[in-house]
């Protein structure tokens, strides 16, 4: 099927999930209103109602996101791209939302959240993620970072009784507003050095020359630090532990694992598409902001004691190894980031569903020490549990450690030989605070009140864990189809039809 974007009717079918996903979002709203009693607190129905109900407009997208995949495109212009490399990503947001959503049923009820508020929210972050994803102009991608902004600092503040939270949402808004202004500030510059906003045209004028480069270069400047702020790039991560500590649990999970799918699904655009032709000028910032991310968010991960915060560095560590291969700028390396990505996904999603577990579904035991003895007495979760921990940390066997290693090819592939050291070593370092929290499920007695005893796991966390744990060990073993899936999905990424591998001289 082809689709004229010359007509508003065939817009709307390109953009066909993220029009079911708000009008389902809007429905979710709506009966979270009638879930009220007249006292305005939440009715006594089942909470998971309205959960089980996002998940189905989770489905229905993601039908829509595959219905995608046969329509071509016919016109020039356009606002919105309908290629492999949005499709793709718009499958790791919709599981990054089906997944956190399943393993939030129980700790919504328990905190008394407003549920219908609490999923809408989640559902209209995603429409802001598909719209990043597949935005072909500057200004389209920033109105969709906006729309997944909002929804994610609202969600960030969600737990009105928690101080933590309200905190972590007002932190995360200011720094952010700061981040967006300044991206949009080098949108404009970047307007203002090639006369366009669109992707593929500010590609053509920086091939061509006809550019002015000092507005152009500060554009670029302004946009790097823009989306390093997204993607918790060091010195751009201050926001990041606090805010992973504070927000609620199954948020920072979601925000853990979609919204740095966004950002790097962004940086893919911006700069291997837009700016690939200024690749000598960007390539030394991202080898720099690439290498000091993954040494100093490991460092300062190996004194954690709090498991929430450290796994907020870990995540700060594994955009590092993502910019790694952002900066390698090649066919493997792009592919290798989408199939690190989902891997992501599932790992971090499935380590915090097995934290909010041991905390009780709440936002308690969080050390370290609540850790004791857990394996032994909860001997699925504590397994399931260390098969995340081995797969961040990128243990052979695991999905985890492929990722890691197409990372490293694309970096190699590049002879970013330096980067690839500092790679692996930071992976072996992130084995400490990884392995630590195994050695206390599994080597320290539990405690003499057995707190462990009080561990609920509902049916829809452990369908989001077993899920997890079963496609990180699939793909460890069996990786080909996922990768070749990424790699499809990255080919003709240049609307100069040059390649991503063109990129490097």
């Amino acid at each position: 099927m082809q689709l004229d974007f010359t007509s508003n009717a065939d817009y709307l079918l390109a953009l066909l999930p993220e029009v079911v996903l708000s009008l389902w979002g809007m429905g979710i709203l709506l009966a979270g209103v009638w879930n009220r009693r007249a006292d305005g607190q939440q009715a006594p129905s089942d909470p998971a109602t309205l959960g089980w109900v996002s998940l189905v407009g989770l489905i229905l997208a993601g039908i829509a996101n595959g219905w995608l995949y046969g329509v071509t495109e016919v016109g020039a212009g356009l606002h919105v791209t309908i290629d492999h490399l949005s499709l793709f990503a718009n499958w790791v947001f919709l599981l990054a939302a089906a997944l956190s959503i399943l393993i939030s049923f129980q700790y919504v009820q328990r905190q008394r959240l407003q549920i219908g508020e609490f999923y809408g929210l989640m559902l209209f972050a995603v429409v802001g993620m598909m719209i990043m994803a597949a935005a072909r102009e500057l200004i389209v991608l920033f109105l969709g970072l906006e729309l997944m902004s909002m929804a994610v600092y609202v969600l960030t503040a969600f737990n009105r009784r928690d101080r933590r939270s309200e905190e972590a949402g007002l932190k995360y808004f200011l720094l952010g507003a700061f981040a967006s202004g300044i991206l949009l500030y080098g949108i404009a510059l970047t307007y203002g050095a090639t006369g366009t906003a669109h992707i593929e045209e500010i590609a053509a004028a920086l091939a061509t020359g006809a550019v002015q480069s000092r507005l152009a270069y500060l554009g670029l400047a302004l946009m790097i630090v823009g989306l390093g702020f997204k993607v918790s790039a060091v010195p751009f991560h201050m926001w990041t532990p606090d805010v992973y500590e504070g927000a609620p649990s199954p948020v920072t999970a979601f925000m853990s694992a979609a919204v740095k799918a966004a950002g790097f699904v962004v940086l893919i655009r911006v700069l291997l598409v837009a700016f690939d032709g200024m690749y000598e000028t960007w390539y030394p910032v991202l080898w720099w902001l690439a290498a000091v991310t993954m040494v100093v968010a490991n460092l300062i991960a190996l004194v954690q004691a709090n498991v929430k915060r450290m796994l907020a560095y870990s995540s700060i560590a594994h955009g590092g190894y993502l910019l790694v291969a952002v900066a390698a700028a090649n066919d493997t390396a792009a592919s290798g980031i989408l199939f690190y990505l989902m891997i992501y996904t599932l790992m971090n999603i499935g380590a915090f569903g097995v934290l909010i577990c041991v905390a009780g579904h709440g936002e308690d035991r969080l050390q370290l020490e609540d850790y004791s003895g857990f394996g032994f007495q909860k001997p699925v979760l504590g397994v399931m549990m260390t098969i995340f921990l081995l797969s961040l940390a990128g243990f052979p066997g695991t999905a985890g450690f492929m990722g890691k290693i197409y990372l490293l090819q694309g970096a190699v592939a590049s002879q970013l030989w330096f980067l690839s050291v500092i790679l692996v070593m930071a992976s072996l370092l992130s084995y400490w605070y990884y392995l630590r929290v195994a050695w206390y499920m599994w080597m320290r007695p539990a405690p003499a009140e057995d707190t462990h005893a009080m561990v609920v796991t509902p049916l829809g966390v452990r369908f989001a864990l077993m899920a997890s744990a079963g496609m990180i060990l699939f793909f460890g073993v069996f990786p080909q189809s996922l990768l070749e899936f990424a790699r499809v999905s990255v080919e003709g990424l240049s609307y100069l039809g040059v390649g991503v591998a063109g990129i490097i001289p």
